[in-house]
């Protein structure tokens, strides 16, 4: 590959907002997090504090359409055992020197670009599948911009799409599931300016394009490229919103904590909201994770004032009538005014299973699963066929946790798997490094012995009814996790977000975005870097490459940047042949075991993108950009498509700039002339049908 040097960081579009987002991401996305104070206010020890410590469906469609999915979650045969776990564990994976095996990477990188335009490498194409707007449901009208409506919004593809999976329909046709994140209203509306003064219907529609879709999608001849089916009949097509009818199901349904005066048995949510990345389960379900749900409510200062405590720890001002910002769903759903329903907010921040083979299945959310500011789940299975799914709470000092259910999975059992999630354990994440805490300085130099590494263990918080957390119920612990977390002593990280196991090694890499507010004092061996703007990459190799062990060994193959700046690290490789990465996001793998990292807010001056990496042999840690999105957008997803063919890659929030509106767009990607910007799922394939990134 020809050298990337010597490189120029590109001027920002705009002034960056904290965090590397603009200010439009940050007031829509997450209610301006960043600029709050940080809610983990725990004694929990820092990483580096305790390094010297250390030193001492259904029928044959379904079964079709598995076929794929179940061979992405195979058990990675045991190892022999051996007297160190965190060695054993790091000769399992491979990050500790084996260096064998090829990655099929032979693309060359797409440079760092500011264009408005989803860009690919040579011999590639792109295209968009499915935009805002686009009818999903029988009857559903065209989108029209400027006469929006809630009735038809809630038929129609929703807004800023994040997460995407895929089920195959026989060789020529799919499903997708899309999750709809949030709504940017100040780009959706003319005139926006606030929820003050929205017209009822407005906030209607914004309440209807969140949520998730089903569509069908079918391929175009033999390629990799992908089109929405609009014709015919299309069964399985659904949209679901943050007003779509749900159940409760596991250990904390029922709970005094989740009634309220429109479900006082505490078993029926209504909706879903702020939906990011997800996974799929062996059986063939979505599970879609709802994070920064905080966001939405109003008047926490009229809670309970035991309430409060558990309020702020979730990002709720208890002190605040009216965040500044707010949509005020409030106006048109009185649910949402926690002083009249001060329970409402906890019925959200859950792990949703949604079945994509039935449009008429109530969604459920999976209380076992904790509540958090979930980025998603991603299941596998352990070695005696337990169910684990492994989450990441997308938070500045937040924790990374797992699942692992009682009883183990029966392939073709459909209603003994569907019961899998409700019962088992939830474990949060302490990573412990192995070198002195005077080698971890922040400078980001590796320590003595080559590596930023160590060893960790899965802390049980609750199994089933029964609560390890000394003072906290079951319940409790399930409703209010993250308190129950900083009780056990996690190891607070650099915002979670994606967490994936690699169908190849059985390695789970973490994606840590970032984390501005860690102070030289705060550093440790696996957040090695104060003020950490790029974010990393952390891999954990558990006990015997097996999903359900409750010891690991660790390591950060990645620690994100330019490449010519002396703190970041690419698994060893030779940094004068890599691409520049910030902020990476959502993580994927191809059959292959490689790779696929999606960013989100790249404070290099180019815009996001996707990139590829092998994660062993002679060219692990070779990071190349593989594609790149149009202005003010991010990249999410990604997925690779079973056989290799496609990617599709979620683009989010197109044109959301710094004083963009519609009357002034900054980007007029997908359609292009002086269309509105249109958030939308995009496939990458190569013209001559090779396998991508080949």
């Amino acid at each position: 590959m020809a050298n990337l040097s010597p490189r120029r960081l590109l001027p920002l579009l705009t002034s960056p907002h904290k965090g590397g987002r603009t200010a439009l991401t940050c007031r829509f996305r997450c209610g301006n997090q960043c600029a709050h104070d940080v809610l983990n206010t725990s004694d929990n020890a820092y990483f580096g504090d305790v390094v010297a410590e250390a030193m001492s469906r259904r029928g044959v469609l379904r079964a079709g359409a598995l076929g794929a999915l179940v061979a992405g979650v195979g058990v990675t045969t045991a190892v022999p055992a051996a007297a160190d776990p965190a060695v054993e564990a790091r000769t399992a994976s491979g990050f500790g020197g084996d260096r064998h095996g090829g990655s099929g990477l032979r693309f060359t990188a797409v440079p760092p670009n500011t264009d408005d335009k989803v860009t690919v490498p040579e011999g590639y194409e792109t295209a968009p599948v499915v935009r805002w707007g686009d009818p999903v449901l029988p009857g559903a009208p065209a989108f029209d911009f400027e006469n929006q409506t809630a009735a038809a919004q809630a038929a129609q593809f929703g807004y800023n799409c994040d997460f995407v999976t895929f089920f195959p329909l026989g060789q020529q046709r799919g499903l997708l599931w899309v999750n709809h994140e949030y709504t940017d209203e100040n780009l959706m509306f003319r005139g926006y300016k606030s929820g003050d003064t929205a017209s009822e219907e407005q906030i209607r529609i914004a309440l209807a394009a969140h949520g998730g879709s089903v569509v069908e999608v079918e391929r175009v001849g033999r390629s990799g490229r992908w089109n929405l089916v609009t014709q015919g009949r299309r069964r399985y097509n659904r949209r679901v919103t943050a007003q779509t009818p749900m159940a409760f199901s596991g250990p904390a349904a029922g709970s005094d904590l989740l009634k309220t005066a429109a479900d006082p048995a505490g078993a029926r949510p209504l909706g879903m909201l702020n939906n990011c990345a997800g996974g799929t389960t062996p059986w063939g379900t979505v599970l879609s994770g709802e994070e920064n749900f905080n966001q939405y409510f109003v008047n926490g200062n009229g809670v309970p004032e035991a309430q409060k405590p558990s309020l702020t720890r979730y990002g709720v001002s208890a002190t605040t009538g009216i965040p500044s910002g707010n949509r005020r769903f409030d106006r048109v759903e009185e649910r949402f005014d926690l002083a009249k329903h001060p329970n409402e907010v906890n019925r959200f921040g859950w792990i949703v299973e949604i079945d994509p083979f039935d449009p008429d299945s109530t969604p459920v959310k999976r209380t076992a699963l904790g509540r958090l500011a979930h980025e998603g789940a991603t299941t596998s299975l352990a070695g005696d066929g337990r169910v684990v799914a492994y989450m990441g709470d997308d938070s500045r000092f937040e924790y990374v946790y797992k699942f692992v259910s009682r009883k183990r999975y029966i392939p073709g059992f459909d209603r003994h798997n569907r019961t899998l999630l409700d019962e088992g354990t939830l474990y949060v994440a302490r990573f412990t490094g192995d070198s002195p805490a005077a080698e971890i300085d922040g400078t980001g130099k590796l320590p003595a012995d080559g590596l930023f590494d160590g060893s960790g263990e899965w802390i049980p918080l609750v199994t089933g009814d029964v609560s390890h957390v000394p003072g906290m119920t079951a319940q409790e612990v399930l409703v209010y996790t993250r308190l129950a977390a900083d009780k056990v002593g996690a190891t607070k990280m650099d915002r979670p977000e994606d967490v994936e196991r690699n169908p190849v090694t059985g390695g789970v890499y973490v994606a840590l975005t970032n984390n501005s507010n860690r102070t030289p004092a705060q550093v440790d061996e696996a957040n090695p870097r104060p003020s950490n703007k790029h974010g990393h990459i952390l891999e954990i190799a558990e006990r015997r490459n097996d999903a359900g062990a409750t010891t690991f060994a660790w390591s950060l193959p990645l620690v994100c940047g330019d490449p010519d700046d002396p703190s970041t690290y690419f698994g060893g490789f030779d940094k004068s042949k890599v691409s520049p990465i910030s902020c990476p996001d959502n993580v994927a793998f191809d059959a292959e075991g490689n790779l696929w990292i999606s960013t989100d807010g790249n404070q290099l001056g180019a815009h996001d993108g996707l990139f590829a990496m092998p994660v062993r042999g002679s060219e692990r840690g070779h990071l190349r950009q593989f594609l790149s999105v149009p202005v003010g957008a991010e990249t999410c997803g990604p997925l690779v498509s079973p056989d290799q063919r496609s990617v599709f890659v979620a683009v989010q929030h197109p044109g959301e700039t710094n004083g963009a509106t519609p009357e002034a767009p900054t980007s007029h990607w997908p359609d292009g002339g002086t269309s509105q910007p249109r958030p939308a799922v995009v496939v990458a394939w190569h013209r001559q049908g090779k396998k991508i990134g080949s």
